[in-house]
């Protein structure tokens, strides 16, 4: 039986055979079409996928929403920086009743 590490060690390895397979083409060859194209685009989209993201909350070291407040306020100065944090506010924070203008 085959684990799950070696699995995707596996497929980790014949997918960046297919990239650079398909990269190679692209730049060697002149009859290079769109599916060698599609599969190296494809291959560096992935690559820029943000997989290793965990929410802010979870994040080690993360500083809440309140403390970037307080420091907005505090380099800004009284009255801008609440108008800066309205303005950052999500959907139904910070904002009047009419149609979501502060």
């Amino acid at each position: 039986m085959v684990s799950a590490r070696a699995a995707r060690r596996a497929a980790a390895l014949g997918l960046g055979a297919l990239w650079w397979w398909a990269v190679l083409r692209l730049a060697l060859e002149p009859g290079a079409g769109v599916l060698e194209g599609a599969v190296a685009v494809g291959g560096w989209g992935l690559s820029v996928l943000p997989v290793h993201c965990v929410p802010r909350r979870q994040a080690a070291g993360a500083v809440g929403r309140e403390r970037w407040r307080r420091a907005l306020f505090t380099a800004l100065g009284g009255r801008a920086a609440s108008r800066a944090t309205r303005a950052d506010a999500g959907p139904g924070e910070g904002r009047t009743g009419r149609g979501g203008l502060p």
